[in-house]
């Protein structure tokens, strides 16, 4: 089943089902990430300003939300 399949199917669950199976999935990803999370409040905030500080200065570019999404499905 492709991912747009499982999207379809899961999209047709009652809201409280979207919520526990949401949760389930981002439950499952947390640990293959630990690694990268920032720990605290003040190297989150330091993350958020260096990102905005490399757009500022044209070093990365900024890819909206459903173009992003449009390629992690191909």
């Amino acid at each position: 089943m492709s991912i747009d399949q499982i999207v379809s199917e899961a999209l047709r669950l009652p809201v409280k089902q979207r919520a526990l199976l949401a949760g389930s999935l981002w439950e499952s990803l947390e640990d293959s990430f630990e690694g990268s999370l920032v720990s605290d409040d003040a190297a989150a905030t330091a993350l958020a300003v260096e990102r905005d500080r490399q757009i500022e200065a044209g070093e990365v570019q900024v890819v909206a939300h459903d173009d992003m999404m449009t390629r992690l499905r191909q």
